[in-house]
């Protein structure tokens, strides 16, 4: 058992270093970090301390088995293919390509099968059928895949249902800073400094494309090619087309922004109407089952004691 204990051991002792170095920190930021996005551009230690990221730990395993990463892409995927995953890590902002995503994702996916072998191996002492040795594992590895796959997209649908909700505001207030006379280019960059949203986020990375020497235009198409939200793809569209065409911006945003308006609404509505049917399963499954119990049960004593 000494080995085994060693092997287990050591799993439990790297997981537990990863979930600890992976918990977020809870309560307020110092205020030095709170500070620092206003002062970015005119101090170098308050970029350092903006550009500044959390370690990773899983990036020392992800080093190491790096080199084996040109062979994920001949592995069959199980839900969804590698170029709809790459659409979906940009949606979800995950800074990450697709071969370590799939690298991760086998290596998690494999130790869960060893895992779920050896604990049928140690705790049954034997007793566990071959046949389920062998299935378990590999339907437990199936499911941490399908897992790794179904989070993700999660992700990525709750960013961009973020980003709708962005989307009516940042509009607006391009609209404001063009109508007081700025440029779009000024407008963007201002938005992108002054809120810390999703959709400020990419509008700052257009924006640094655009400081690269790329015109606007086409970091909003990158944008939008990146994101490939049809929302947002809309409202860039009209904004490239009015650049264009040289068509008043101020109009065309104020457009936009009324109509995303409206579709907020209208999905407000959605989820409404969503939240009401499922607010009928307590109803019918729990409520209701014991209000007639409360109401049968005294009846059904009175007819036994009487007869």
């Amino acid at each position: 058992m000494t080995p085994y204990a060693f092997a287990l051991g050591v799993v439990l002792g790297v997981g537990v270093w990863l979930l600890v170095a992976s918990t977020p920190r809870f309560g307020r930021r110092p205020l030095v970090e709170r500070v620092a996005p206003f002062v970015a551009d005119l101090s170098a230690e308050a970029r350092a301390i903006v550009d500044r990221h959390a370690s990773d730990p899983a990036m020392a395993f992800v080093a190491m088995l790096e080199p084996s990463g040109s062979l994920l892409r001949r592995i069959p995927t199980m839900l969804v293919g590698n170029r709809t995953v790459a659409l979906r890590l940009r949606q979800a902002g995950w800074r990450r390509g697709v071969d370590r995503f799939r690298l991760e994702q086998v290596s998690v996916a494999a130790v869960s099968a060893v895992l779920t072998a050896a604990v049928l191996m140690l705790t049954s002492f034997g007793s566990a059928t071959p046949t389920l040795v062998v299935v378990a594992p590999v339907v437990g590895g199936i499911a941490v895949w399908s897992l790794f796959e179904l989070v993700l997209q999660a992700a990525a649908r709750r960013r961009l249902g973020r980003i709708d909700d962005e989307l009516p505001t940042v509009l607006e207030f391009l609209t404001l800073s063009l109508t007081a006379g700025e440029s779009l280019l000024d407008a963007v960059r201002r938005i992108a400094r002054s809120s810390g949203g999703e959709l400020s986020g990419e509008l700052a990375r257009a924006v640094a494309d655009a400081g690269a020497g790329a015109p606007l235009t086409e970091a909003l198409a990158a944008m939008r090619d990146r994101l490939a939200h049809p929302p947002l793809t809309q409202s860039l569209d009209q904004v490239i087309g009015a650049v264009d065409r040289g068509a008043p911006l101020a109009s065309v945003l104020r457009a936009q922004a009324a109509d995303a308006r409206e579709a907020a609404k209208r999905r407000l509505i959605e989820s409404a109407g969503r939240k009401e049917i499922a607010m009928l399963v307590p109803l019918v499954f729990l409520i209701l089952p014991v209000t007639v119990v409360f109401g049968l049960f005294p009846g059904y004593l009175v007819l036994q004691a009487g007869f």
